[in-house]
């Protein structure tokens, strides 16, 4: 574990507004420094706008995390993963959120605020920013996802199960 607190960047839409404002009470309560990314109100919006730089700001290392929340989580989470080394995860119960973590090295939590509400969510947001990778076995997987971003980038869409024959 690292030294120094978890570094979070946290973002929602209009239709997950409300409930953003519920996880950054949770992340107070816990002591772990975060950057808001808006948006500021439940005026509407548009959702990639909030996770680009959110996802940006993980991939990069400014945030060890990322938090995004909208009407469902699945807009949010299918443009935090456009950006390469986000995995995103779309959860609304604590199980998934413990095994994204331990499984997957999710890097980016999405949340659906018409889906789950407050306690929840505060309670999936405490299981998933303090469960660790377990590494090992998994990290096979993860290397494998980074190579498929890297091959995606050189335009290699190849790889084994692409339709080749």
């Amino acid at each position: 574990m690292q030294n120094r607190p978890l570094r979070v960047a946290i973002a929602a839409d209009h239709g997950g507004y409300r409930l953003k404002e519920e996880v950054k009470r949770e992340l107070e309560a816990m002591g772990i420094p975060y950057q808001d990314f808006g948006t500021d109100s439940p005026e509407s919006v548009d959702y990639p706008d909030y996770a680009l730089p959110v996802a940006k700001g993980v991939a990069s290392g400014e945030f060890d995390r990322g938090i995004l929340i909208c009407g469902t989580g699945i807009g949010m989470s299918i443009a935090a993963n456009k950006v390469r080394g986000i995995r995103c995860a779309l959860v609304h119960d604590v199980f998934s959120a413990r095994a994204t973590r331990e499984h997957n090295d999710s890097n980016v939590l999405a949340m659906g605020e018409r889906i789950i509400g407050p306690g929840l969510a505060r309670e999936i947001v405490r299981t998933w920013l303090t469960t660790e990778y377990a590494g090992g076995r998994h990290q096979r997987r993860i290397d494998k996802i980074a190579r498929m971003e890297a091959q995606e980038e050189l335009g290699d869409d190849h790889g084994p199960g692409c339709g080749r024959s």
